[in-house]
């Protein structure tokens, strides 16, 4: 068929994949002298013709309406005495299933950055009324552009219920949702439960509930689904309470595309702040303008000014060995005579105060969630004056929340940072899941919040 022009414009190159119905070619459309994708609209089983034009007709509508960048454009369908064939945009890049085969699995970081913009397309189909229902690897194309989700060919829009035949389980066995497992219709909860086996299936190199010993055969797999507890995989790594919530059986349990796109986005940003920080933390300049000058935070320092703090600081180090200075208002500073991170010092120019441990940071966390869920005004006292004057919607956001639930907590003494998972219920949105990092300071040895 090489070389063969459908609907006397585009010349068919290559086969370059397989979507939901029939084959993927690669084509040239020789009226606007571009690469374009062609997918020849095949049948399932029993099915006729009429149904096929319908399905591709959908598809077609479906890539229409969403118009996001990471969702693979629908340019045209025509027909012609081959068929029907929808004309879609060419990514020229892997499915991320054969990525995952060919390179092996991608870490939490590269999985959660990819996968993000691909959340956000979903988040827009499912406002639109639209489930996709066959979320996977093999559908997700990594090109030049980021990750584009692809192939609408079984998505079910508000007003398609009479395009599934009674019986018939759509989508691709290994990402099945349990309730759909057992013959239940396809929700956007379904889309979450499969969107976090895709990412088991990118951190583990296998399709979830695929085990090396075991018949992976659909009917064996289906069974696995609707009878055993989800995957946990070890290489999950800070994404396992995402993968938890998302993979969750109960439906009404699972949070929302949307929560897992800011989830992703928020944690994605967050580590690619992390991973640009000097290796000694420095702690963050004032936000009100110095009393006196500090040529350590000066923006432009004069030559002599630093000849004199040079000087000073020497002379410091040589008698005491340690030095701490400290600064206006709720913001601590610590000096440094060695390689070691030093020790952290109150407000009082006389009293120092080492860093907190690991196990009291987490305390602090643990016990700030349960005042700030129970007693909004008790939790606000837990922040810096600075950062309570940041905070002019903190009642109205720990006032209604329901349930806080830490699912995962880690701390930096050195830093004085505590990062956590928690989940959560609030009116009207739902269960949803986020991870926070506090930025703490200690004012007279008390720890105090001064920015998430």
């Amino acid at each position: 068929m090489t070389n063969q022009r459908i609907s006397g414009r585009y010349r068919l190159e290559r086969t370059v994949g397989q979507g939901a119905g029939g084959a993927v070619w690669l084509a040239h459309d020789d009226l606007l002298d571009r690469a374009v994708a062609l997918k020849r609209i095949g049948g399932f089983a029993g099915s006729a013709a009429a149904e096929d034009a319908v399905r591709a007709e959908r598809e077609a509508r479906i890539a229409a309406q969403l118009g996001h960048p990471h969702v693979v454009s629908v340019y045209d369908l025509v027909t012609d005495d081959d068929g029907t064939w929808l004309v879609m945009e060419y990514v020229d890049g892997p499915a991320l299933s054969a990525a995952v085969r060919d390179n092996g699995p991608y870490s939490p970081d590269e999985a959660a950055r990819l996968l993000a913009p691909v959340a956000d397309a979903l988040v827009q189909a499912h406002a639109l009324g639209i489930v996709h229902r066959d979320v996977k690897p093999s559908n997700i194309l990594a090109g030049d552009g980021g990750a584009k989700l692809t192939d609408f060919g079984i998505a079910r829009g508000a007003e398609d219920a009479t395009l599934t035949r009674t019986g018939m389980v759509t989508g691709s066995p290994a990402y099945l949702a349990p309730e759909v497992a057992m013959g239940q219709q396809a929700t956007v909860a379904s889309d979450v439960w499969a969107f976090g086996a895709t990412l088991v299936h990118l951190l583990t190199g296998r399709p979830p509930y695929h085990h090396p010993d075991k018949d992976n055969g659909p009917l064996a797999v289906v069974y696995r689904i609707a009878h055993e507890d989800p995957p946990r995989p070890e290489e999950a790594g800070w994404l396992a309470p995402l993968i938890a919530a998302t993979m969750t059986k109960d439906p009404a349990q699972r949070p929302s595309m949307a929560a897992v796109r800011d989830h992703l986005a928020r944690t994605t940003l967050v580590a690619e702040q992390t991973a640009v920080l000097p290796a000694v933390p420095v702690p963050p300049p004032p936000r009100t303008p110095p009393t006196a000058p500090r040529p350590e935070r000066s923006a432009r320092p004069s030559r002599a000014l630093l000849i004199a703090g040079a000087v000073a600081l020497l002379v410091l180090v040589a008698v005491v060995g340690t030095i701490a200075l400290t600064r206006g208002g709720d913001e601590p500073s610590a000096g440094q005579t060695s390689s070691s991170p030093p020790p952290r010092t109150t407000t009082s120019a006389t009293t120092q105060t080492t860093a907190p441990t690991v196990a009291q940071l987490v305390d602090f966390a643990r016990r700030y969630v349960a005042t700030a869920s129970r007693d909004p005004k008790a939790g606000f006292a837990m922040l810096t004056p600075a950062y309570q004057r940041r905070s002019p919607g903190y009642a109205d956001f720990w006032g209604p929340m329901k349930n806080p639930e830490i699912l995962t907590i880690s701390a930096d003494p050195a830093a004085l940072t505590v990062t956590y998972t928690y989940r959560y219920v609030f009116p009207g949105k739902g269960r949803r899941t986020e991870t926070v990092t506090l930025r703490l300071v200690q004012v007279d040895g008390r720890l105090l919040i001064d920015g998430a």
